[in-house]
């Protein structure tokens, strides 16, 4: 299915004219048919000679109602520019064209009305205002149609130029992730909320989970229909009306964008390349703030510009879009900037979830460049150099790709070895991405932190993983793929709860194993109770419990191993044989006291060995067991 959209000046016969292709009145406002003016989008329907079904979507054309319009051609496949042979180009019939060309609408005709009220050769005349008007625009060169809604004039040969047109026109590609901007919210007695749009990049069904982004509502479909017949999934390309459980109007308003959950994050920057039209009343000056629209969304906005202090009407440039409120934006998207009365310019989406920019740094212009003209995987590369490690959902989004078009491409980079995977094969699904030029970065990075750590810390056997993590500010999954590609490339050393530099051993100077002895000998001596005020250096302390030697228990108790095994295994005795432990029965069973009994039952509920059930204590697990 395809979808058309009207355009053109007030009163010039748009509604009319799509009464009179479908039988269907597009205006369903009272206040419309009073005023005889479109105010809201209007929706109609129809079968074209061949067959082939076709949605229309209706604007209104008064100057007054330029976001509602915005709101309705941003997913058309095809434009109706409606210009009345009578009165010929009018001031709304620029902006329409204006905004046709800045949101890259390439198939059009230009659809004459009211020819049945003046002559052929004026027609003639106006023909020739159309086509100097469309020089220069994605519509040059259209074809033209005259005709009368009201006689019926032309009105076969209207229907049969568009079936015409349409059999050239490509079909929406499916990219397996569905988005459909909300243009029309509304209730149905019985029903409850319907919400209508045009959907995009893949495929909706009955009982599928949505979420409505960017509020983050997530709902079930309850029901579909398309042009008033139920169905139970439809693909993209069609206008369609989702019916959704448990949903209010007011969470669904228009705006929203219903898509499947978990890919698509609202955003409050955007990489743009701005267009500026020929005809703007003023330039585009940096921070200026204007209305961003894109798809049925629109956002107060400040536009810095990147490369340029202005932009000219006319002229283009790299700009970063601050938005006020956040958007469900993918790149490639197009938009329309406006000032509070005139439109100024617009463009398409580069890259949804930049960093922030510095103005007028050449390698930030090479990279939107790349992003914006080059080849699939410079697409990826670039996407990935942003926001690398990244997994494959992630740069599926930032590259604007079907899931299987990115694996394909990713795979081909890890082959060619420009990227690297860190977590198997490319199609795991905790699988992350790099460069090659980033896993370097990281692998120094990596190595001069523990450099940095053994250098500081001596005595430590390496540095912890999570301050590792912490410091590279890496999630869980992506690290521990991390460390394991590091550890197998012999940059690092695994050293259980932390890591090492290869090369790095701990070695006391004889002084220090004086000392390790002597403290761990005090400890024996009154193995059930030793001593908490024999002070020793931390980093000793740490060597000695690396090594095996002693257990701490907490700040300030710490058991020599052979102590801290016996009392182990007599407790583990004891809970096998009574079932359960008391803080007494620890201190009786080894003539010690509550000091010692209690912190050493807290630590075997920590390491998972008991656990506390009031004033007793279970076993839990016995150590050496996986149970």
């Amino acid at each position: 299915m395809y979808v058309i959209g009207t355009a053109g000046h007030v009163d010039h016969g748009k509604s009319t004219l799509v009464k009179a292709l479908t039988g269907i009145d597009p205006d369903r406002l009272q206040e419309e048919k009073d005023r005889e003016m479109t105010i809201e989008l209007g929706f109609a329907w129809l079968t074209l000679p061949s067959g082939r079904e076709i949605s229309v979507v209706d604007v209104p054309g008064h100057e007054r109602f330029i976001k509602n319009m915005l709101a309705g051609v941003g997913a058309i496949d095809l434009a109706m520019l409606i210009v009345a042979a009578d009165e010929s180009v009018m001031p709304q019939t620029r902006e329409h064209l204006a905004i046709l060309d800045l949101l890259q609408v390439k198939r059009g005709l230009v659809v004459l009305t009211k020819a049945d009220t003046v002559d052929q050769d004026w027609i003639e005349l106006v023909k020739l205002e159309v086509e100097d008007v469309l020089k220069g625009t994605s519509l040059e060169g259209a074809p033209m149609a005259q005709v009368s809604a009201i006689t019926g004039q032309g009105m076969p040969e209207l229907l049969s130029q568009l079936d015409s047109m349409l059999e050239e026109t490509t079909r929406r590609e499916d990219l397996g992730r569905p988005r459909l901007s909300i243009d029309r919210s509304f209730v149905m007695t019985g029903f409850g909320t319907v919400v209508t749009g045009t959907l995009l990049d893949g495929s909706l069904a009955v009982g599928q989970e949505v979420e409505l982004v960017p509020s983050g509502l997530k709902r079930r479909i309850r029901g579909l229909q398309s042009h008033q017949q139920k169905v139970e999934s439809i693909g993209p390309g069609n206008r369609v009306a989702v019916n959704l459980a448990n949903t209010t109007q007011d969470e669904a308003e228009r705006g929203e964008v219903l898509t499947m959950p978990g890919w698509l994050r609202p955003t409050r920057i955007v990489d743009v390349r701005i267009r500026m039209i020929p005809s703007a009343p003023q330039p585009i000056k940096h921070n200026l703030g204007v209305t961003f629209y894109t798809g049925t969304s629109e956002s107060f906005a400040r536009v810095r510009l990147l490369d340029v202090a202005e932009l000219q009407p006319g002229q283009e440039g790299w700009a970063q879009i601050h938005l006020a409120d956040p958007l469900a934006i993918v790149k490639g998207d197009y938009f329309v900037l406006r000032s509070s009365q005139w439109t100024l310019g617009g463009g398409q989406v580069v890259d949804p979830d930049p960093s922030r920019h510095r103005r007028y740094q050449q390698g930030v212009f090479e990279k939107l460049e790349v992003m914006a003209e080059g080849s699939p995987e410079d697409l990826v590369l670039k996407a990935l150099e942003t926001a690398e490690p990244a997994g494959l959902t992630a740069l599926t989004r930032a590259a604007n790709l079907a899931a299987d078009r990115t694996v394909e491409l990713v795979a081909s980079l890890v082959e060619s070895g420009d990227v690297v995977v860190l977590g198997g094969e490319v199609t795991d699904a905790n699988a992350a991405f790099m460069t090659t030029v980033g896993w370097a970065r990281t692998r120094s990075r990596v190595d001069t932190d523990i450099q940095a750590y053994h250098t500081a810390n001596p005595l430590r056997t390496g540095i912890p993983k999570e301050e590792l993590r912490s410091r590279l500010k890496l999630p869980l999954a992506i690290f521990t793929n991390m460390l394991a590609l590091l550890v197998d490339q012999g940059v690092i050393t695994d050293a259980g709860s932390a890591v090492r530099s290869p090369d790095h051993e701990v070695t006391l100077s004889p002084e220090q194993e004086k000392s390790v002895s002597g403290y761990v000998a005090a400890l024996e001596r009154e193995p059930y109770s030793p001593p908490t005020d024999n002070a020793i250096d931390p980093g000793l302390l740490a060597v000695m419990t690396e090594r095996g030697s002693v257990v701490r228990i907490n700040d300030s108790l710490v058991f020599a191993t052979s102590a801290y095994t016996e009392m182990l295994g007599r407790i583990v005795e004891h809970l096998k044989a009574h079932g359960y432990i008391t803080v007494a029965d620890v201190r009786d069973a080894f003539g010690t006291s509550r000091k010692y009994a209690l912190p050493l039952l807290e630590y075997l509920d920590q390491q998972k060995v008991t656990r506390r059930n009031g004033d007793e204590r279970v076993l839990l697990r016995a150590p050496g067991s996986d149970a």
